[in-house]
């Protein structure tokens, strides 16, 4: 039996099944990709996007300047509340939306990144609402304390309430920027920004001005303007995300509402909220020190503002681009290369901004001669820029700290660095008011203060654990 042997059925060639193929995973380049070319990738269209605001900023400044010095005052008094509304939506809230989705990708799982696209659209139209409540009940009041009389306090209520009106936009309009971003677009996001820029100069200038046949509806038409322009970039981010072209969907029909994706979010986004809300408050606070030297000095120190502002953008831009891509790091549990992203981010925002002040610090009328020619501000100004310009690479580092560590989940540290930067104000502000200090002193106490902040975000993010959290139990549904 050994000798003998089955005979061979034969088969036909045409007929024998085909080995299965060998299929590789799609690559992923937030993923797999080269982290720095991979970052300016990302982060170039944010640039131009962000530098679009601050054209925004210019303009509306111009033609609320032709309504006359009030309306000019009454912007001034609401500026602080416009822009921690759009931090907040956009930086704070966007980059927890952002990074919760991308740790879903990551992971593998894009049900669930939809599943927390729709949970974010809910929680930007309630913080919508609840600051459309705030300002219509207690607005006029807040305003009337920071100092608003007058027809000036009757502009700015104006403003407000239809700005204010229609809260939900922004917020709205913000969120559905964050979804995308969470997921590696960042041109749709980017391009949107750049046309609601342009709609609000063109419409804020035109209804506010009454450009046309057009009447003039001054500080309400410039706010006008802004929710017109709100709208059109939800219209389009809207239609982009529903109609199943982006790379998740939020699932609205029959959502059954989940506790655990709210704590997915908030848990980023809610903490980081304290942020800018910090950052507006220890503006305020020195400006109010400031005061105390005359308008010269607050006028130069704003100039010196104004660039500060501008060159934050710039490390927003890289900050929010390094989001996803720690988020998916993370996701996928790459810890090392999520670190490496980091620091990555956070060297690129670090000399960018940093080399753009000290160029300031050593020419400052580059900056200045846009603004003033009087004697006195220019010479305040220069001695604020000589001063404080090159200490604004640390603000650029801190913010992409703050980012990286968002797109970590991990946001508590650089929170409690710009807690420490207000305590370091505060107190180095008292100290020098008490020793007869001068102004030059107080501008050298900012400087510090950038230092500060730049320094104990880097140590919050070298201290911090990273990696993927407990799971989270499963919970029922609140409700359908």
């Amino acid at each position: 039996m050994s000798d003998l042997g089955l005979a061979e059925i034969p088969v036909d060639e045409a007929e024998r099944p085909l080995p299965p193929p060998v299929t590789t995973p799609a690559r992923n380049k937030l993923l797999d990709g080269p982290i720095l070319r991979t970052l300016l990738w990302l982060a170039w269209p944010n640039v131009i996007a962000l530098s679009a605001g601050t054209c925004v900023v210019i303009a509306e400044t111009s033609y609320i300047g032709r309504l006359g010095v009030e309306s000019l005052a009454a912007m001034a008094l609401l500026f602080p509340c416009v822009i921690l509304t759009m931090t907040m939506s956009g930086g704070a809230m966007g980059g927890g939306v952002a990074s919760s989705i991308a740790r879903a990708l990551g992971a593998g799982d894009v049900e669930r990144a939809s599943t927390l696209a729709a949970h974010a659209l809910l929680i930007g139209l309630c913080f919508g609402l609840t600051f459309m409540l705030g300002m219509l009940i207690f607005g006029p009041r807040l305003l009337e304390l920071l100092g608003g009389r007058g027809n000036v306090l009757v502009q700015a209520i104006g403003y407000s309430q239809i700005f204010f009106g229609g809260a939900v936009l922004p917020w709205l309009m913000n969120t559905m920027a964050a979804i995308l971003r969470g997921t590696g677009n960042m041109k749709l996001p980017s391009t949107m920004i750049l046309s609601s820029a342009c709609w609000q100069i063109i419409l804020g200038g035109t209804l506010g001005l009454g450009l046309g046949p057009v009447p003039q509806f001054g500080m309400r038409g410039v706010a006008a303007g802004s929710l017109i322009a709100y709208s059109i970039s939800i219209s389009v981010m809207g239609w982009y995300l529903f109609s199943g072209r982006a790379r998740v969907v939020p699932k609205l029909r029959g959502l059954r509402v989940q506790w655990a994706m709210f704590i997915d979010i908030l848990k980023v986004g809610a903490i980081s909220c304290f942020s800018p809300l910090q950052s507006v408050l220890t503006i305020s606070i020195f400006t109010h020190m400031l005061a105390q030297f005359g308008t010269a000095v607050l006028a130069g120190y704003g100039i010196g503002a104004r660039l500060e502002f501008m060159l934050t953008s710039v490390a927003f831009a890289v900050g929010i681009a390094s989001v996803p891509m720690i988020g998916m790091a993370v996701g996928a549990d790459r810890i090392a290369r999520a670190r490496r992203i980091a620091w990555t981010a956070g060297t690129v925002s670090f000399l960018s901004v940093g080399v753009i002040g000290s160029l300031i610090a050593v020419f400052p009328d580059l900056w200045v001669n846009l603004f003033t020619n009087d004697p006195h501000v220019r010479t305040t100004s220069h001695q604020y820029l000589s001063t404080a310009a090159p200490m604004y690479a640390f603000i650029g580092l801190a913010m992409s700290m703050y980012f990286s560590s968002q797109g970590a989940a991990k946001v508590v540290g650089p929170v409690l660095a710009q807690t420490a930067r207000l305590i370091f104000i505060c107190a180095g502000g008292w100290w020098l008011s008490t020793h007869e200090a001068s102004a030059q002193n107080f501008f050298a106490l900012a400087a510090a203060s950038m230092g500060v902040l730049g320094v104990m975000s880097c140590l919050s993010v070298v201290l911090t654990r990273w990696g993927k959290p407990a799971p989270i139990a499963k919970v029922q549904p609140a409700l359908s």
